[in-house]
């Protein structure tokens, strides 16, 4: 079987020769350049045609996601971004997964040498897994310029309204590589009085406070990490916090979130399997499953327990995800009722509520 093989883009001497190092000792792939800067990456492209190419994010002569950009315009490739985990840092790697990387790995700021090696694992897993993902470019968002001549964020389209929705209800959402565009994909299209929908989404620590900030600037719906013992409301979604899982309590005849430090399951945490548990144990038939793009299995067994204990399911469909493994795994568990493109999951879930509450359809 064929290699997967692998540039290598950063300005680190050092981290240039550690990922290569870590990539040559796996069996199914093989580093095949190394380069300083995007320019010389360029050209390194077109003489190699690498399967995969890990970048850094700040880079001389040209910033990496400047590079990004017409990477993906030009000649679109599976991109797996190495940012230092800092807050810019989120903002930036977020950036560039909105562009079209497919995934990110931390590089850390102090110990770079230790902390590679540790993280090779999940290096070279998120390269495998980048090298049989479904390429992806989001288009640049509509904007339009306003009286100032300023340019901003086009205005959303009205969306129909739920009217009074019962608290009960809550939507929970799991996706892991694609996802975080996923995700916003369905977030965007949800009216202001959704109901709450609570999210695990495969992050590390560092990213989850700028990736829901970025959310709750586009969506119509409150969004933020998750406290624990909050209360849960309908208008808002909960993203679980990188590095501590999410579910979901009982408090009274409220629903509370609950962050919790643990073990990982499934490999993760958070774990989708640990939200997806506590739907269908605490929420059962007043739950909506969603099981967005992802590599793995996790979720796929705790969706079917939410099914079997009366919620209602959707998973998205192989040619609109990134990766289809925890919608395949999902599907394969008997936990889905519809699998459908990405585009038509959030009106499906509207309709859904729409048919079972009897809401009305009027504009807001």
């Amino acid at each position: 079987m064929a290699k997967t093989r692998v540039v290598v883009v950063d300005d680190s001497a050092l981290v240039r020769g550690l990922l290569a190092e870590i990539i040559n000792r796996q069996g199914d792939m093989e580093c095949v350049g190394v380069a300083a800067d995007p320019l010389v990456a360029r050209e390194m492209i077109r003489a190699l045609n690498p399967d995969v190419i890990t970048l850094d994010v700040e880079m001389p002569r040209m910033d990496g996601l400047d590079f990004l950009s017409r990477l993906m315009r030009l000649r679109p490739m599976p991109v797996v971004m190495v940012s230092t985990l800092t807050e810019r840092g989120a903002e930036v790697t977020l950036k560039a997964l909105e562009l079209g990387a497919m995934d990110f790995v931390s590089k850390p700021k102090i110990g770079v040498a230790d902390g590679l090696k540790q993280l090779a694992d999940d290096i070279t897993d998120k390269i495998r897994t980048a090298s049989h993902a479904q390429i992806r470019r989001a288009p640049a968002p509509a904007r339009h310029v306003g009286a100032t001549g300023a340019a901003s964020p086009a205005p959303r389209p009205a969306m129909a309204s739920l009217g009074r929705l019962s608290t009960e209800k809550i939507i929970f959402l799991g996706a892991s590589t694609g996802g975080t565009e996923a995700t916003r994909e369905v977030l965007v299209q949800l009216p202001a009085d959704a109901p709450a929908v609570m999210i695990t989404q495969h992050m590390p620590p560092g990213f989850t406070r700028s990736y829901a900030a970025r959310l709750d600037s586009l969506c119509r719906i409150r969004v933020a990490e998750a406290q624990n013992g909050e209360r849960v409301l309908p208008g808002h979604a909960y993203i679980a916090p990188g590095g501590f899982h999410l579910s979901v309590e009982r408090s009274g005849a409220n629903y509370v979130a609950r962050v919790a430090d643990g073990d990982p399951v499934n490999r993760h945490k958070p774990s989708v399997e640990v939200l997806f548990d506590s739907a269908a144990r605490i929420v059962g038939p007043n739950a909506l499953g969603v099981m967005l793009t992802g590599m793995g299995a996790d979720g796929a067994r705790a969706m079917r327990a939410m099914r079997d204990a009366g919620s209602w399911n959707v998973v998205q469909d192989e040619a609109s995800c990134v990766v289809f493994g925890m919608p395949r795994e999902a599907i394969t568990h008997g936990a889905a009722h519809e699998v459908l493109p990405l585009r038509d999951i959030a009106p499906r879930l509207i309709e859904r509520l729409r048919s079972t509450a009897g809401m009305s359809t009027t504009r807001v």
